[in-house]
C-alpha cells in the first residue's frame, strides 16, 4: 500500500494569510483616544463664538464675575442714624422760665470795623421757645455788617431797637434765671452786662464738654450731644441758644451737682479763710483788744 503524501509545509505568505491561527504575531496598537487638548473641528468653531468666561475659582454655584461682587447703589437718603436733627421747640409754652439761652450777634463799627457791637440778641425759654428777638440800632456806625456770619443786613436796621431800650429789656429777662449760652462773656460784654457766676452755664466752660482741656465751638458741641449741624452757613442766634439750651438740658442733673459742690467747697474755704483770719488777729499783739 503507497505511503500518504506529507503536507506541504506551511509557509510564510501562508501564514501572513490568515493572521489569527499565528499567535506570535504582534497585533497593531489601537488608536489613543483624543486627548482634552484636542478639539473637534465644529466644537472648536463654536467655542470661539462663545463669550469667554472666567473659570470658577470656588466651590458652588458658578460666578463669572470679573472682580469683587458689585456693591449696591449708594442711597441717597441717609440711614435713620445719619438723618439731620432739627433743633425745634419741645412744647408750645413760650413763657419765661428759670433757666434762659441767650445769643448774640455783632457787626463791626469803628475806623475799620474790627471793633463788635451789639447786632441782634434772642432769649429762648427751657424748651426752646423765642421769648425775646430783637435786632439792635448801634450807638456807632456800623462799618462791616459781617452778613457771612452774623446774618444780618442793611434792612434789618429799620426795625431794630435802640441799644439802651434793649440792654434794659434783656437784664430784666435774665435777672435771677439760670443763664445759659456758649462763650457767655463775649455776650455779656457787647451787653455791657454782668450776670452773677454761680447762675451762668456756659457750654464752652463746662469741663466735660473740654477736649484737651481745650474749649470747643458750640457747632462741634451740637453735632457731638445733639446729632445736630448748625451753623452751616450764617449764624442763626434762635438756631444757637437752642442749641445751647438743649445741650444744658442733657447734662442738667450732673451739672447741677456739680455746680453746687463746687459752690459749697468755695463757701467752706471763705468760712475757713475767715475764722483763721480771726484766730491770728486774736493772737497778735499789735492789734488792740477792745474792752467792752
Amino acid at each position: 500500500m503507497a505511503a500518504e503524501a506529507a503536507p506541504p509545509p506551511s509557509s510564510p505568505s501562508a501564514a501572513g494569510a490568515n493572521p489569527g491561527r499565528n499567535p506570535k504575531r504582534k497585533r497593531k496598537p489601537k488608536p489613543k483616544a483624543a486627548g482634552p487638548s484636542s478639539l473637534n473641528p465644529n466644537w472648536a468653531q463654536l467655542q470661539s463664538k462663545l463669550p469667554q468666561r472666567p473659570a470658577a475659582t470656588h466651590l458652588g454655584k458658578r460666578k463669572h464675575d470679573a472682580g469683587p461682587p458689585p456693591q449696591p447703589p449708594a442711597s441717597s437718603e441717609p440711614s435713620p442714624a445719619e438723618a439731620e436733627v432739627k433743633l425745634e421747640p419741645t412744647s408750645d409754652d413760650a413763657s419765661l422760665t428759670k433757666a434762659v439761652a441767650i445769643d448774640c450777634e455783632m457787626v463791626g463799627v469803628g475806623s475799620d470795623g474790627s471793633k463788635s457791637a451789639l447786632g441782634r440778641v434772642t432769649v429762648v425759654n427751657s424748651f426752646g421757645n423765642v421769648v425775646y428777638d430783637e435786632y439792635v440800632r448801634t450807638v456807632e456806625r456800623i462799618v462791616d455788617y459781617r452778613t457771612r456770619i452774623s446774618g444780618i443786613r442793611p434792612k434789618h436796621m429799620n426795625k431794630a431797637k435802640e441799644f439802651w431800650v434793649v440792654q434794659k429789656e434783656v437784664a430784666e429777662l435774665i435777672k435771677g434765671r439760670i443763664l445759659v449760652g456758649h462763650a457767655l462773656h463775649n455776650d455779656l460784654k457787647v451787653l455791657l452786662l454782668s450776670h452773677p457766676k454761680k447762675d451762668i452755664r456756659d457750654t464752652s466752660e463746662y469741663e466735660i464738654f473740654r477736649r484737651e482741656r481745650k474749649r470747643r465751638s458750640l457747632k462741634d458741641l451740637a453735632a457731638e450731644v445733639l446729632g445736630a449741624k448748625i451753623q452751616q452757613s450764617e449764624h442763626c442766634p434762635i438756631e444757637d441758644a437752642r442749641a445751647a439750651m438743649f445741650i444744658y438740658n442733657k447734662h442738667k442733673k450732673a451739672w447741677e451737682k456739680i455746680m453746687k459742690e463746687q459752690f459749697r467747697f468755695k463757701k467752706k474755704l471763705k468760712k475757713r479763710g475767715k475764722k483763721k483770719s480771726a484766730d491770728s488777729n486774736a493772737n497778735d499783739p499789735n492789734v488792740p483788744t477792745v474792752l467792752l
